[in-house]
């Protein structure tokens, strides 16, 4: 399986280096600047057990070719247009495999390339670009879980979840794999809105006398919008994300958080506006995730960054 991965950045340079690491065939097309520093010195990655290095092959826009069975796809979901452009070369054949949060990007590359050519991915890490270029992994959390939406895919969807599962981080393969979009949506849209709005951790949020039972409201919003959507989620599921939103004395935020408050531009309109958007045309109020969008849409807009 030959496979192109679209950036190295926290999440395609984070697992396409492990899977160089167990030998897959992998080639990462970059912007040039990102190119030259990977070709000299390598593309580096930091994690909580240890450094490595791999020497990957690498493309530009200009010179990649069609040439690749799978094309993973792992920018920001606001730089989904200009990655795709930049992917010109190649995608005129292969089966491309998004990891971008919410799920307007299917909604994209259905409509470009065929819903048959497009499988569905969750990826579950915390990392980032540090100053000197290396991807940095956050915490010990590093799951891809992978599936088909068209059923000629189920082959290339667990011979890449099996690929992964050799490659040292934790790979699953999905038969529903857009409910588990919805799973990880409804978490996060939670986690952003509530860590963004009040401006800290889960655990400083549940330290103040209201902070659990709006979390538990705002979770609540997003769990009816899956519900109306046709993707309910469980009740195992909903234990599950709650735990994590509201366990006392955590300090996890939202990597939204993190982009606000470095100054970076965020995916507000992927994350909350979207999930705003289907509640309010599903007839559900959304009161506390349309405050925490228009929060950040106006933080965008004063940054000019929106």
């Amino acid at each position: 399986m030959k496979i192109l991965i679209l950036g190295a950045g926290g999440i395609g340079g984070y697992f396409g280096a492990r899977l160089i690491q167990a030998g897959a065939d992998v080639t990462f097309l970059l912007r040039e600047q990102r190119k030259q520093l990977i070709d000299s010195g390598g593309l580096h990655v930091e994690t909580p057990q240890g450094h490595f290095s791999v020497q990957p092959r690498t493309v530009t826009a200009a010179t990649v070719r069609p040439e690749y069975d799978l094309i993973v796809l792992a920018p920001k979901a606001y730089d989904l247009d200009d990655a795709l452009v930049s992917l010109a070369g190649a995608d005129s054949r292969g089966v491309l495999l998004p990891f971008l949060n919410g799920l307007d990007h299917l909604r994209v590359l259905d409509a470009r390339y065929g819903r048959a050519r497009v499988l569905g991915g969750v990826a579950h890490i915390a990392a980032t670009i540090t100053p000197t270029g290396a991807v940095k992994q956050l915490s010990e959390l590093h799951r891809l879980t992978v599936g088909p939406r068209d059923a000629a895919h189920a082959v290339l969807a667990r011979a890449f979840a099996t690929l992964g599962a050799g490659a040292g981080f934790d790979s699953v393969y999905s038969e529903h794999i857009e409910q588990t979009l919805w799973n990880k949506w409804v978490f996060l849209a939670t986690l952003a809105g509530m860590t963004t709005v009040c401006q800290g951790s889960v655990g400083e949020i549940l330290a103040t006398p209201e902070g659990e039972a709006l979390t538990r409201q705002m979770f609540g919003e997003c769990c009816a919008v899956a519900q109306a959507s046709g993707y309910p989620i469980t009740a195992e599921e909903q234990n599950k994300a709650l735990v994590m939103l509201t366990l006392k004395g955590s300090a996890f935020t939202a990597s939204m958080l993190r982009d606000l408050q470095g100054g970076q531009r965020t995916e507000h309109e992927h994350i909350l506006g979207d999930m705003a958007r289907r509640g309010q045309q599903a007839g559900q109020p959304m009161d506390l995730l349309r405050l925490a969008y228009t929060h950040m849409a106006v933080r965008a807009a004063q940054a000019g960054k929106s």
